[in-house]
This record gives C-alpha cells, sequence and structure tokens, in this order.
C-alpha cells in the first residue's frame, strides 16, 4: 500500500507523463507540416517522385466543366507525378474549382490551393505549372507518408502531414470535413459512376466558387 507521500509523487509522475506526451502529439501536428514544407521547395528542374497510384487516361465526366477545362493539363501533371488524375481533379474541384488565381482567406493560392512558405523567392504562385508542380509534390508526399491511403493522403493535404498519425478525432474540423467532401468525390470516380451526388450536392458550374473559375477562365 502507498503512503500519502508515495501517492502524491505517483500522481505527480503519471501527470507529468501525460502532459508529456499531450505535448509531443501538438508538436507533431503543429509542425510536421512545416518540416514537410522545406523538403517540398526542390528546384523546379527535379524530377517527379516515382510511386505507384494509378494512372488513368480521363477524369470522370461529373467533375464541374471548369476542372474539366483543364483535363489535358491534369493527366500531364498527373503523369508526371504518378497519380490517379482523378485524385487530382477532385483536389482541384475542392480547393479552386479550377480558378488559377483563386487566394483563400488563409492565404493558398492558385488552383491547388498551395500556401505562400511553398514556394521559392522566384516563383509565380498562381502560374497553373508552378501551382500544380508545389501542389502535386505535398499530395504526392501526403500519399507517401500515409502509404497510399489516399483518404488519410487527403487529410494530409488539407490539415498538414503531421494529421496523417494522428487519430480522427484530432484532425481539425476543416480537415474531418475535407475529407468527408473528397473521399466521397474519388470513390465515384474510382467506381467509374457518372456523376457523383456528393460533387452535385456542394459544387454547381458557374455558381459561387466555380462562377470566378468561370470568369479567370473564360468558359462561354
Amino acid at each position: 500500500m502507498l503512503t500519502a507521500p508515495a501517492a502524491y509523487l505517483t500522481g505527480v509522475l503519471v501527470a507529468g507523463v501525460l502532459a508529456f506526451v499531450g505535448l509531443a502529439a501538438f508538436i507533431v501536428w503543429r509542425y510536421a507540416p512545416a518540416f514537410a514544407a522545406a523538403s517540398l521547395t526542390a528546384p523546379a528542374s527535379a524530377q517527379a517522385p516515382q510511386a505507384s497510384q494509378p494512372v488513368t487516361g480521363h477524369i470522370a465526366p461529373f467533375f464541374t466543366p471548369e476542372v474539366r477545362h483543364w483535363e489535358s493539363d491534369i493527366l500531364r501533371w498527373a503523369a508526371a507525378y504518378h497519380l490517379d488524375p482523378n485524385l487530382v481533379a477532385t483536389v482541384m474541384q475542392i480547393e479552386s474549382c479550377g480558378n488559377p488565381r483563386a487566394v483563400s482567406s488563409a492565404g493558398a493560392r492558385g488552383l491547388f490551393q498551395v500556401m505562400p512558405f511553398h514556394f521559392a523567392a522566384n516563383e509565380d504562385p498562381f502560374d497553373p505549372e508552378t501551382n500544380a508542380r508545389r501542389g502535386l509534390a505535398y499530395l504526392r508526399a501526403a500519399l507517401q507518408r500515409s502509404g497510399g491511403n489516399v483518404r488519410l493522403a487527403l487529410a494530409g493535404y488539407n490539415g498538414g502531414l503531421g494529421v496523417i498519425g494522428l487519430p480522427e478525432n484530432l484532425w481539425p474540423a476543416q480537415t474531418r470535413r475535407y475529407v468527408q467532401l473528397g473521399w466521397p468525390i474519388y470513390n465515384d470516380a474510382l467506381a467509374g459512376r457518372s456523376t457523383s451526388a456528393t460533387l452535385s450536392r456542394y459544387f454547381r458550374p458557374g455558381r459561387g466558387m466555380c462562377a470566378a473559375a468561370d470568369r479567370q477562365i473564360g468558359l462561354p
């Protein structure tokens, strides 16, 4: 049986361990994305990473016209980074609806809504090629970190690579919503469906975020 002082010291020790574990989890969540970002600022000439994500010859027909406008580029970018074009299209649909000049309230820029710290000083974040290179390098890194798990990769793309190793209940609320939106859309594309109820519920051609994309890319 523990004496009162021993019981007190044991309680203090347990509390200290729990506090350390909590602090470690916070550091991983808060700073891992920044560490990853530093490794993704390779020169523009860097070779695309190799991986095993399937590459198909088209994107699903249910993506909005603003995203389908970029289909030939999506196929090319996806091939360069060994990504499924439907995954690339899903991310573009959610992030910008195909608007190369999109800017979020947090400061993310371009087609794939890449944060400024991912770009070199002389790079134009609104240039589609540059934006795709940085954004898809990060998506590729998220897939590698998640062991090829697309659902976790979507979480990492939105919330930072550090969230991939965390329990889902510790993800930021925005990241949980992002996955709840992106995962069904991607699954509909993967299943070869001609429509996506989730996409239709949240994205309308020429409406909302897609209206700004229409103006930028000049759809008829």
